[in-house]
């Protein structure tokens, strides 16, 4: 069982420098008096801030900085692109209308990179 994801949880990219602070912009269901989190979370800087610079070469503005220091990877401001929702979610608890976010959940930038859940925001409400 996972632990149920709340606003203020923090999130790591794997191709980020700096850890990133969840935002839930709906508050209509509460996690430890904290707005809850589903799937659906997951626009980028409305819900997942930027991770202070990227460093992956999928991203284009690192690769052209890369290549113009004559191949000296140079990361580059994080902008995330997420193409799709949190997986996988919740199978039986729902936050409104969609499986809620665990602990376990993954979310993947179109850059490469893979955003985990470090510390939930939550330590008490556990969901499957």
């Amino acid at each position: 069982m996972g632990i149920q994801t709340a606003m203020s949880a923090t999130m790591m990219c794997s191709f980020g420098a700096a850890p990133s602070t969840l935002i839930v912009a709906d508050p209509r269901v509460m996690t430890e008096n904290k707005p809850g989190a589903n799937i659906m979370d997951n626009k980028p800087i409305a819900n997942i801030p930027p991770f202070g610079v990227c460093s992956s070469l999928a991203n284009p503005t690192v690769a052209s900085a890369t290549a113009a220091a004559l191949g000296v990877l140079t990361p580059m401001p994080c902008v995330p692109v997420i193409p799709a929702p949190w997986a996988p979610g919740s199978p039986t608890v729902m936050e409104r209308g969609m499986p809620a976010l665990n602990n376990s959940s993954k979310c993947m930038c179109t850059w490469a990179g893979v955003i985990s859940i470090t510390v939930p925001g939550a330590t008490t409400v556990m969901v499957p």
